[in-house]
């Protein structure tokens, strides 16, 4: 059997499936690892199914089709995995598109090292954004790790990552689906995983696109996702029943807050172009002290 199933998550954006699924036809190692790619269609009326269907015809993929009717990025996620036995998983998330190496690249290097996670880099691209906030957008939706693979002690989240299904993908629901809406259920799990002293590793070379789809090509949607981006550490403190070290990320992010809002004020007042970044910072920051404040990007919100 081959080793590697794909999973790609999708909810209502046919255009940009294609782009990765024919991504995916283009692999160098897909007939020696390609098992099957599980496209778990989010949308409550099956709008996936089409496009599926002519892309399994183009492209000869071993694609299967499962639909996922209640919206939640979680949710979606778990139900990919109960139709997957191969023995490992890559993610590889509708708006992203991999080249033709990817695949082959990731996986060399995760048997390599023993790896129960291995993550690779993504280049963002923002096309579309206001010219004053392309670079902030660009690197927003970007993820950029060290020069050179290793062994890497954080997790860097699903989106092109590779993972041993035995020791990283256990039980029925390893993603918490109390982040449907939020995000941030990979967070979780990969923390879960680092305090059993599972094996991470960073693939270098093993690179992919990220489009960031019109709607979020904003700083406004950006700097939200900054400061949902700060609430994880506190609220996973307080999931584990340690106040003392929620308390810490809050006094953490109050100095945060205050100093680069201060820089945030001063970088746009002077037109600076680390305007966006300073404001980055400073939501981070207030997200670690308004760990309360819900916030909604996925599921039911993005729909």
């Amino acid at each position: 059997m081959k080793p590697v199933a794909i999973m790609t998550p999708t909810l209502r954006r046919p255009e940009s499936l294609a782009r990765a699924l024919r991504s995916l036809s283009a692999q160098t190692a897909r007939e020696a690892l390609i098992a099957q790619v599980v496209v778990v269609d989010n949308s409550p009326e099956g709008s996936a199914r089409e496009t599926v269907t002519a892309l399994t015809a183009e492209t000869g993929l071993p694609l299967v089709y499962l639909h996922e009717p209640h919206p939640g990025v979680a949710t979606a996620r778990n139900r990919g995995l109960s139709a997957i036995t191969a023995e490992h998983v890559a993610f590889l998330d509708d708006d992203e598109e991999a080249p033709p190496e990817w695949l082959e690249r990731l996986f060399a290097l995760h048997t390599t090292l023993g790896a129960d996670v291995t993550f690779g880099p993504v280049r963002g691209v923002a096309e579309g954004a206001l010219p004053a906030e392309r670079a902030y957008l660009d690197h927003f939706f970007s993820r950029i790790g060290p020069d050179v693979s290793g062994p890497t002690e954080r997790g860097w989240g699903c989106g092109n990552s590779l993972m041993r299904r035995a020791t990283a993908l256990t039980g029925d629901a390893p993603f918490d689906t109390a982040g449907d809406e939020s995000g941030g259920e990979d967070d979780r799990l990969f923390l879960q995983l680092s305090s059993a002293g599972a094996r991470f590793a960073w693939a270098a070379d093993a690179w992919v696109w990220e489009h960031a789809p019109p709607n979020r090509t904003t700083a406004r949607y950006a700097l939200g996702r900054a400061f949902a981006y700060g609430q994880g550490p506190t609220r996973h403190a307080l999931r584990q029943g340690r106040p003392l070290e929620a308390a810490r990320w809050v006094a953490l992010g109050a100095a945060q807050a205050a100093l680069f809002g201060a820089a945030t004020t001063l970088a746009f007042a002077l037109r600076r172009p680390n305007r966006f970044f300073m404001a980055d910072r400073a939501a981070r920051g207030m997200g670690k002290m308004m760990w309360r404040t819900p916030t909604h990007f996925y599921g039911r919100a993005a729909l």
